[in-house]
C-alpha cells in the first residue's frame, strides 16, 4: 500500500466525518430551534438553515487538499511517509473546524430563535470556525506545492 495515497484519501475521509458530525449537531439545534419558533407561532429565521449547513465546506476543502495532495503523489519526488501524515493532520484540523462550527451553529440557532436578534454576531463565530479549515486548505496547498 502507498502510504502517500493513504493520506491523500484520508484527507477526506476525515474532513467527511468532521462534516457529518458538525452537521448532525448544527442541524439538531436548527431543528430545535424551528420548532421553538413553530411553538410560539414565530416566523422561523432563514438564517438557521445557514447554521445548519456551514460544516459541509470542511468536506470540500478535504476534496481540495485531496486533490493536491494526488499530484503530489503521482510525482516521482514525492515523500510518502509525509504525505501520509500531513493527510492526517490536515484531515483531522478540518474535522475538528467542522465539529466546532457545528456546535456554534447549534448554539447559534437556538440564540436566534429566542431572540430574534444578533445574526451578524452569530454568523461571525460560525466563520471564524471556518476560518481555521480555510487556513488549513490554504497553507497544506502551499506546503504541497513547494515540496
Amino acid at each position: 500500500m502507498n502510504l502517500g495515497y493513504f493520506g491523500a484519501a484520508a484527507v477526506l475521509g476525515i474532513s467527511a466525518v468532521g462534516s457529518a458530525i458538525g452537521l448532525a449537531i448544527a442541524g439538531s439545534g436548527a431543528i430545535g430551534a424551528w420548532k421553538k419558533c413553530f411553538m410560539n407561532n414565530k416566523q422561523a429565521p432563514g438564517t438557521l438553515t445557514v447554521f445548519a449547513g456551514a460544516p459541509l465546506t470542511q468536506t470540500l476543502y478535504g476534496f481540495i487538499v485531496m486533490m493536491f495532495m494526488k499530484r503530489v503523489a503521482d510525482s516521482a519526488s514525492r515523500d510518502a511517509s509525509f504525505l501520509f501524515g500531513m493527510g492526517l493532520v490536515c484531515g483531522l484540523s478540518i474535522a475538528v473546524s467542522a465539529i466546532a462550527q457545528g456546535i456554534a451553529g447549534a448554539c447559534a440557532s437556538d440564540s436566534l430563535s429566542e431572540t430574534g436578534q444578533g445574526a451578524g454576531n452569530y454568523l461571525t463565530v460560525v466563520g471564524l470556525c471556518e476560518t481555521v479549515a480555510i487556513f488549513v486548505l490554504a497553507f497544506s496547498i502551499l506546503m504541497l506545492t513547494i515540496m
